[in-house]
């Protein structure tokens, strides 16, 4: 069956019609407009539902890139593993991957960590070794906001924030400007540490201009502060830019990168730096939990991702802005894409008023609506998720393939023309 595509010109005019003075969105007030603290707004693994329900359904999941399942390689890879006791370090499989990561960043050491958001923690307990140590992080990282605030919680750190721009960076005058001085003075924590992240989750998938690096390790330099780098997905930002991770990482002192995201490995993540950063690092591991044992079974899976799996990230990236574009092809004010803003695989998108909310949007996104298998040849649901900001996120990852790219499209033109027909019955 010829596969039916939806044109959204008829919004525009709908849209005249249809305006009313101070009409605002109710899901504005749920997701919370400008606010990051709805990041995801669900409550669980998004559902499909719909009329067939019939074998012909093809899932695309574009929730996030945590998401990817080890291939058949990796998988044989982690099966064959030899493998050891870690704590002692005696995994040959773990030493190889700390081996491999430490090459790739340019760094002296490296150590696999269980997850990213122990990583950064760990990270944050050498760097700051007194209680009362102050951090500077950006108000909108990952490490600000969605790690439960661990680092007070469980290491005593105090965290000072300043603000996240669109880009993703700082300006370095509100980020001098956040240096304590005067240490030992009682009243002040003592800043210790400047973290920033690269890609820049929430903005979109951002990623850090070298310039911007250089200007903070020289800053970091001048006042004998540390950096340390949140680059869960660094090698996208490697990818875009065409350069080695260790062109970007030669501006920092320490960082984390995950293994579970866009390079596809079931867990891990890898945290470089000094030797003596990681010898202090080792034990922090072992306090909160995370040093394990045969661990080389999933190391295995690491060093797969590390040796193949970089390069494949530009068809991520690819795809984004396949999917972007094609939101901008609607020709529709339903949807407000900044092309310059799509440098990875993260793609955020603001859906305008009048109109569905981001909820809204998601939810017809993730149905198998009426007449959808007639008109696409298949039901074919999209998971993604709102975000801030009336705006709805969608990520690209090695399960993502540029024929599920074109399903979604194909989806959200059709569902985007089910919106158009409702308005106008509206009208």
């Amino acid at each position: 069956m010829s596969v039916k595509v939806f044109s959204c010109r008829l919004w525009t005019n709908c849209f005249n019609v249809c305006k009313r003075p101070g009409r605002a969105r109710a899901a504005a007030a749920r997701v919370g407009q400008g606010c990051t603290r709805g990041y995801y707004n669900n409550s669980g693994r998004p559902g499909f539902t719909g009329p067939g329900g019939g074998a012909s359904v093809r899932v695309v999941d574009l929730r996030s890139d945590t998401v990817t399942k080890p291939g058949p390689t990796m998988r044989r890879a982690m099966a064959e593993a030899e493998v050891g006791d870690d704590v002692m370090g005696e995994d040959p499989t773990v030493n190889e991957l700390q081996k491999i990561a430490s090459g790739m960043f340019g760094m002296e050491s490296a150590l696999f960590v269980p997850s990213g958001t122990m990583s950064n923690l760990i990270a944050v307990m050498v760097h700051c070794r007194e209680r009362g140590d102050e951090m500077i992080v950006g108000d909108l990282s990952h490490l600000h906001i969605y790690e439960q605030g661990g680092s007070a919680q469980l290491a005593g750190v105090h965290a000072t924030t300043v603000t996240t721009l669109p880009n993703g960076t700082f300006d370095l005058d509100q980020l001098e400007s956040k240096i304590r001085h005067g240490y030992p003075d009682p009243h002040y924590p003592r800043s210790r540490l400047i973290c920033v992240e690269n890609t820049q989750n929430i903005q979109g998938g951002r990623v850090l201009p070298l310039s911007f690096l250089q200007e903070v390790r020289a800053l970091a330099d001048r006042y004998g502060l540390c950096v340390h780098m949140d680059g869960a997905r660094v090698m996208n930002a490697a990818v875009a830019l065409g350069v080695s991770v260790s062109t970007i990482l030669q501006y920092t002192h320490t960082v984390s990168v995950c293994l579970s995201k866009g390079l596809g490995a079931p867990v891990g993540t890898m945290l470089g730096g000094p030797s003596d950063f990681i010898s202090r690092a080792v034990r922090c591991r072992k306090a909160l939990g995370g040093g394990m044992r045969q661990a080389g079974i999933l190391a295995a899976a690491g060093k797969v991702a590390l040796e193949t799996m970089v390069g494949r990230l530009e068809e991520d990236h690819h795809n984004a802005r396949t999917f972007a574009q094609a939101l901008l092809d609607c020709d529709s004010p339903l949807f407000a894409v900044d092309m310059s803003a799509v440098e990875t695989n993260i793609l955020r998108f603001k859906l305008q008023e009048p109109g569905p909310s981001p909820s809204e949007f998601c939810a017809r996104m993730a149905q198998v609506g009426e007449g959808e298998e007639e008109a696409l040849g298949q039901g074919v649901p999209v998971l993604m998720y709102p975000h801030f900001g009336n705006s709805v996120r969608a990520v690209w990852h090695l399960g993502i393939s540029a024929d599920d790219t074109r399903l979604a499209v194909q989806k959200m033109q059709f569902v985007a023309s089910e919106f158009m027909k409702e308005t106008v019955r509206a009208c």
